[in-house]
């Protein structure tokens, strides 16, 4: 029996390059590819670098966990194949958008060496930018914005990040932002120098 690709013939070379939507928009598509445990600043962080980029004339896309998870991802669970193909769905997703010139910025958990590893097989070393935003478990059940983790501790949410779920320290981040150890606006800084030279960079 043939597989599923057996009558898919993929007509890439006939569509407009990406180098001609590159200069409509009069810039480079990349992905920052931000993760870390539930509370640690990703999707604050996210926002802030979303409104700050646009302010300067970028064209933005923000790809955050608990939106992609009630649309597209909406009947995948936490399972660790689950998890998988979360992540493998959002970075081809988010590799479309790069295609297109579009600057992504995700916000995702990505607990594990594994995923991150995807994520950047998928998207390519070329236009990603690992982002780690850094902090403790204890620090991230202290801050609780969405309250999930006081429904942990009442045993309301199972297979959590860092508790029943382990979160894996990265082994190669581009950038690794601690979020205990920094404000808001200093956290912010030091993650956009290092995105606009990346876009820089890409650009020139």
């Amino acid at each position: 029996m043939g597989s599923n690709l057996d009558h898919i013939y993929p007509v890439f070379d006939k569509m407009l390059p990406r180098e001609a939507k590159e200069e409509l928009l009069g810039q480079r598509g990349a992905v920052i590819w931000m993760y870390g445990l539930s509370g640690s600043g990703k999707s604050t962080l996210a926002n802030l670098l979303e409104r700050r980029l646009h302010e300067q004339g970028k064209m933005v896309k923000v790809l955050d966990g608990d939106n992609v998870r009630s649309g597209l991802n909406s009947n995948l669970g936490f399972s660790d194949e689950d998890r998988l193909e979360n992540i493998r769905r959002v970075a081809e997703v988010a590799k479309l958008f790069a295609d297109s010139g579009i600057v992504t910025v995700t916000s995702f958990i990505t607990p594990n060496n594994e995923l991150r590893a995807l994520a950047r097989e998928v998207i390519g070393d070329e236009d990603l930018l690992e982002v780690y935003v850094k902090a403790s478990f204890e620090t991230c059940a202290e801050r609780d914005p969405k309250g999930l983790y006081a429904k942990v501790k009442a045993g309301e949410v199972k297979q959590f990040t860092g508790k029943d779920s382990a979160f894996e320290e990265p082994t190669r981040p581009d950038l690794t932002i601690d979020t205990e150890a920094l404000s808001e606006d200093e956290a912010l800084e030091q993650l956009l120098s290092v995105v606009f030279a990346t876009i820089d960079q890409k650009i020139s």
